[in-house]
């Protein structure tokens, strides 16, 4: 049986853990721009998954499937054009996009992704 590896392991959860050949992420949040807008905050969101996916030794072009929680469904648009210009064409996730709230109210998306390694 492979190894389990975490990744930036803490006590409560790891920001990521491959097994199976597979890495799954935690839901990835923009605390480092929680003031800017959803634009910023995907952007950020999706660079952090990026460096997670890279200290797993893989990246974006080998996501299997992503889930998004947006706080306003009114953000759909926006957060989809910093997601559609990071997402490679041909190598597109399944994908679920809900509204919900989120752990701090200046926080307007959290994504979690998991990819084949």
């Amino acid at each position: 049986m492979a190894d389990i590896q975490r990744i930036d392991c803490g006590p409560r959860m790891s920001q990521a853990v491959c097994y199976g050949g597979l890495i799954h992420t935690a839901g990835q949040v923009a605390m480092q721009v929680a003031d800017g807008d959803i634009k910023a905050q995907t952007q950020a969101v999706l660079d952090a998954i990026d460096a997670l996916l890279a200290a797993a030794g893989t990246d974006k072009s080998k996501l299997l499937t992503a889930q998004i929680w947006l706080k306003s469904m009114s953000d759909f648009a926006a957060m989809n054009e910093v997601w559609d210009a990071w997402v490679l064409q041909g190598s597109t996730p399944t994908r679920a996009c809900v509204e919900s709230n989120l752990a701090l109210d200046s926080l307007k998306v959290e994504i979690a992704v998991t990819a084949a390694l």
